[in-house]
């Protein structure tokens, strides 16, 4: 046997048994003589001893050894001396002498070690990704990613799920992010596409009779990237039949306190709290607000109206918002250097015109430089409607909704960063509900769907499907953990006319739609269930669960953010005989010029 035990499996009670141990050498010390080698795999680390007292061959052999070496040891387990346990480790209390050592296989010196300290930078980690996996905390966060799936496979299995795999080759729908194509080489000239999720696959598994379906899918979408968000990635995904809104949120409910309890220790009260897309907007200006801590968005629309500041009064009488939030003793984190810094935010980030800020002072009145402007009752007013105490800094932005929820949003995270509102190791978890239908795209004066076009509206809306579909309110819901959207669904539709209404609305005419998805059209026909689902993001959960805050530190093998595998070197130019088998031909873009 190449190995009788793991590296972080020997205590007390194996002393005196002769064992083999195999893994990496993580550290070579030489004590005159004699050297001292911590062995690893990825269980944990056992010391291994070579002395003067060591066989020849363990005495030869081991002389090459270094860092990364694989080696094979032999030998009796032992305590250590008085006085040198080490308690960080599982195997702190004992040592192995060796009677014999093999190197399995050498290594060159590599770009970087496992153990050190300082990590190089991401790309030369991604570039040598088989070393970077070898670091503690890459594999237990690949460890815990495991756990994670298992526990939600094992809840799924407990609650009549059954596991169905999907088709990776489908067809191009392009809608949504840009699809990945596959040419056919039997069908020249025509193109697969690779799923960027199941959502048509397991409606038709509703339709067909099999009322609850999971799978972990492997999705793929052609689109820029961030730091949580990848070319590829991986989603639970899940379809119930006769189901509504609440059933789908409350089994996941039932998930998420299992998830907390398995994998954090943590006891999650259910039901897990809501709120509708408008008091997510309202409240914290984003549909995935961090509940953490408060600094919620203050509306002033009012009071602005009444003032005789012109920048205030200017944008409440165009029909535009002015709207702030408070930084709790923000005066002691922001100096008048660092809300100019936060005033460059807000404008090069979130396109705001600038903005307006008071600091709060020890009698309670609000004093800036624009102070002046201001009658003392409408500071009043305003310092009572932000609840501001002495040594806080209230900010304001005077905008449109959009900019003004966007730009809010950016400052809430980031003085919730900085002035260390919240403990960034705890969770939170909870629900944003009634997603608009449609958002309209003003530069080709259309509609599209805030999440796919398969999403049914509110039955209280149907009639705005009609009238005004920007009224039209979907059954979609989405779980926000720590302020990430980590999942997302709908309740589909189901009823055939409606779903050609929505297309309609959408600029697909009764030819197109049935081009594009006359298979889900004609499925609909044949004895429809109502049904919905929900996929969750197994790559952002895991980096949400370990409290990361990049995505790529919970894949194995990521793409960079320019969609690059520099380890494979893919994407990569291939043979021209086996591009021409495919029809296809390469020509250059502008951008290539």
């Amino acid at each position: 046997m190449l190995r009788t035990h793991t590296c972080g499996e020997l205590n007390k009670d194996h002393i005196g048994q002769t064992v083999t141990l195999s893994g990496w050498v993580d550290r070579v010390r030489d004590h005159g003589g004699g050297k001292f080698i911590d062995l690893r795999d990825r269980y944990g680390k056992t010391q291994v001893v070579i002395d003067p007292d060591s066989p020849k061959q363990a005495m030869d052999n081991v002389q090459p050894v270094r860092n990364e070496f694989v080696i094979q040891v032999i030998g009796k387990v032992s305590e250590r001396p008085a006085g040198q346990d080490n308690p960080k480790i599982s195997t702190g209390q004992i040592e192995l002498h060796v009677e014999e050592l093999n190197v399995l296989n050498a290594c060159k010196t590599p770009p970087f070690v496992p153990n050190q300290k300082d990590l190089p930078n991401e790309d030369l980690r991604l570039k040598h990704r088989y070393l970077d996996l070898r670091r503690k905390p890459m594999q237990e966060t690949l460890v815990l990613r495991s756990r994670i799936i298992k526990a939600m496979r094992d809840y799924c299995e407990a609650n009549d799920f059954i596991d169905v795999e999907t088709p990776i080759l489908g067809r191009s729908t392009p809608e949504g992010a840009r699809d990945y194509l596959v040419p056919s080489r039997v069908h020249n000239g025509q193109f697969y596409a690779l799923p960027q999720s199941p959502q048509i696959y397991k409606q038709i598994m509703m339709i067909a009779g099999y009322d609850r379906y999971v799978q972990v899918a492997r999705c793929f979408r052609d689109e820029d990237l961030r730091a949580d968000r990848q070319p590829e990635f991986t989603q639970l995904d899940m379809e119930m039949s006769f189901v509504d809104g609440d059933d789908v949120i409350g089994m996941i409910d039932g998930m998420m306190q299992k998830l907390a309890k398995d994998v954090l220790d943590i006891d999650l009260q259910l039901p897990l709290p809501r709120m509708t897309w408008d008091e997510a907007m309202t409240r914290f200006g984003h549909d995935a607000p961090d509940l953490r801590f408060g600094v919620e968005i203050v509306d002033l629309t009012d009071i602005a109206a009444k003032t005789e500041f012109r920048v205030f009064r200017s944008v409440a009488d165009s029909g535009k918002f002015v709207r702030g939030i408070c930084a709790p003793n923000g005066q002691s984190k922001f100096s008048r250097r660092g809300i100019d810094d936060l005033t460059k935010f807000v404008q090069e980030d979130f396109g705001a015109k600038g903005l307006a800020w008071f600091r709060v002072e020890e009698d309670g009145t609000l004093n800036s430089t624009i102070a002046k402007n201001f009658q003392a009752e409408e500071l009043a007013e305003i310092a009572t409607r932000m609840e501001a105490k002495p040594g806080d800094l209230v900010m304001i932005i005077a905008d449109t909704w959009e900019v003004s929820c966007k730009a809010l949003y950016g400052l809430r995270k980031r003085i919730g960063a900085e002035l260390e509102l919240y403990d960034p190791k705890t969770m939170n978890f909870s629900w944003v509900t009634e997603f608009p239908m449609f958002e309209h795209d003003p530069e080709a004066d259309r509609w599209i769907a805030m999440h796919h076009p398969f999403t049914a509206p509110l039955e209280s809306d149907l009639e705005h499907l009609d009238t005004d579909p920007g009224k039209a309110r979907a059954q979609a819901y989405d779980l926000v953990i720590n302020g990430y959207e980590a999942g997302g669904g709908t309740i589909r539709i189901h009823d055939n006319k409606i779903q050609e209404k929505v297309f309609g609305l959408l600029g697909l005419n009764a030819e197109a739609a049935q081009e594009r998805f006359g298979f889900l059209l004609d499925a609909l026909q044949y004895g429809a269930p109502p049904h919905g689902g929900i996929a969750l993001g197994i790559d952002r959960v895991v980096m949400l669960f370990n409290n990361l805050e990049n995505i790529r530190d919970c894949i194995a093998f990521p793409k960079t953010q320019k969609a690059t595998d520099l380890m494979m070197e893919a994407p990569n130019l291939v043979e021209t005989l086996q591009l021409k088998e495919l029809g296809i031909e390469i020509t250059k873009t502008d951008d290539d010029a």
